[in-house]
């Protein structure tokens, strides 16, 4: 029996992760054309975003208990699709600059409602995560990495010494690099290049 178009996305989840196949059909007929068109914006090769389109629905698949804890199934296959196309790309591309072209890349074509969401989301992770630091940590992370000061600056401005300084941001970057590499799946660099521009 089809289920097509029949349920809502909530229902479509829960089916999948409950392991009903039929659903995860759905899922894919529901978003891989948009998906698919998503990724070649960015790699500009129909074979590679089929690929790239196909390895993220059999993640989503393999890992589906995880989506206990997904809001909305749609920005999660978004968000699912650029980091494992970023995740791709880097591999494959082992130089800095071509990385960097990619991520601008990503960078000007977040002009739509469906890319609006995903910075939405993401940001709204930088600022949980960030949450969790200490205040003074938290606070010389901020005007290092968003404000663009400098250590000696921040040094300067707090009253502390210039190692204090590195040291906040040492250990800032290591929780938070933990946190979005287990959460997100791609590296704080990645991370904070796209959205702390």
């Amino acid at each position: 029996m089809s289920i097509k178009h029949t349920i809502s996305d909530q229902e479509l989840q829960a089916k999948i992760m409950a392991g009903e196949e039929s659903a995860f059909s759905e899922l894919y007929d529901r978003y891989s054309p948009s998906i698919f068109l998503y990724i070649k914006r960015f790699v500009n090769s129909s074979d590679l975003s089929e690929d790239l389109t196909q390895e993220v629905f059999i993640k989503i698949w393999q890992h589906r208990s995880k989506l206990e804890e997904v809001r909305s199934i749609k920005a999660y296959l978004f968000i699912m699709a650029r980091n494992h196309t970023l995740n791709s790309l880097k591999k494959a591309m082992r130089s800095d600059v071509a990385m960097g072209e990619v991520i601008n890349n990503f960078v000007e074509q977040r002009n739509n409602t469906e890319e609006e969401l995903l910075a939405k989301e993401y940001l709204e992770y930088l600022e949980k995560a960030l949450a969790a630091l200490p205040l003074r940590t938290r606070e010389i992370f901020k005007l290092c990495r968003q404000e663009g000061k400098s250590y000696e600056e921040v040094a300067l401005a707090l009253g502390i010494s210039r190692n204090a300084v590195k040291n906040h941001m040492v250990g800032s970057m290591k929780v938070l690099s933990a946190s979005v590499k287990k959460d997100l799946g791609i590296s704080l660099g990645i991370l904070l290049t796209v959205f702390l521009k």
